[in-house]
């Protein structure tokens, strides 16, 4: 069984009317043989989930762990600067080790129900952590302009809450397919897998 720690903010962390986080038991569903632990904790920047990093990721000696953030370090009233925010990031996937972080931009939000962010800000919160993976070699899922580029994108955007940043259901399967692809492709790949592979061997 590999080990996934999903580390994040509200959308990591929220159940949207499942018993436990959507994200991770749509993963669970559609990923046997991965064990997923939800670390999303709602309200995060980077700065405080810096603070929690050992004893919610690197204490649980993940074998891949997905980084999703920057709904809240670019949101006005809780502003961290990109500066710092891409620091962040590229602290948390060096800690992790690159070949072990899938590191996802932001999603895009429905700009008429969030006077606190734009997509335009957000999107360049989206290039800092796609900087970051090229720079550290880390693997990136491309969030918010795969879901930005969908004409119903507003449409998925509708969750409980109808906030226009916390999305819904099918908000939760694109995300899913996506991390689900992504490590689909890792399993390809020469060297990562084979390693996982020969550690579980050995026990």
């Amino acid at each position: 069984m590999l080990e996934v720690v999903c580390f994040g903010d509200s959308i990591t962390a929220r159940k949207e009317g499942y018993p436990s986080p959507i994200l991770t038991s749509k993963l669970t569903s559609k990923m046997p043989g991965f064990n997923f632990i939800n670390a999303g904790i709602s309200g995060n920047t980077t700065e405080q989930a810096m603070l929690r990093f050992n004893k919610d990721v690197l204490s649980k000696r993940p074998d891949l762990v997905t980084v999703l953030f920057g709904a809240n370090d670019s949101a006005t009233h809780k502003f961290v600067d990109l500066e710092t925010f891409k620091r962040n990031i590229s602290l948390i996937a060096k800690q992790i080790g690159p070949e072990k972080t899938i590191l996802i931009s932001p999603a895009p939000v429905d700009e008429t129900l969030q006077p606190n962010r734009t997509n335009e800000r957000m999107e360049q919160y989206a290039q800092a952590v796609r900087e970051v993976a090229e720079e550290t070699g880390s693997y990136f899922i491309d969030f918010f302009h795969i879901f930005y580029s969908l004409p119903n994108y507003k449409e998925l955007l509708v969750g409980e809450l109808n906030d226009g940043l916390h999305f819904g259901e099918a908000g939760y399967e694109l995300l899913s397919d996506l991390i689900a692809q992504k490590v689909g492709e890792l399993k390809v790949e020469d060297g990562f897998f084979k390693k996982l592979v020969n550690r579980l061997i050995r026990g």
